[in-house]
């Protein structure tokens, strides 16, 4: 599968705010894109941790630091399932 690559154009004064270089901020925006994503169920965990170039393991573990509970698709599956029974 070929990757596509998006260019933004990020504001010097957001940087400066963040404190952070190019790099950095790019890939702290891939994880939180990939983070909402996910949250929203756009994206399966394993779609998202793509998104943020991280194996899907630490992906889900990095979920805690947004408060976003990592299995809550597959919660919500079961929840509906056990209504159908």
């Amino acid at each position: 599968m070929t990757n596509r690559q998006i260019t933004l154009d990020i504001p010097e004064r957001v940087l400066l705010a963040e404190k952070a270089d190019e790099a950095s901020f790019a890939r702290e925006l891939r994880l939180l894109a990939a983070v909402k994503l996910y949250e929203l169920g756009r994206l399966s965990s394993g779609r998202a941790a793509e998104l943020a170039g991280l194996p899907r393991v630490e992906f889900l573990l990095a979920l805690g630091r947004y408060q976003v509970f990592p299995l809550a698709a597959e919660l919500s599956d079961l929840e509906q399932e056990q209504r159908r029974a």
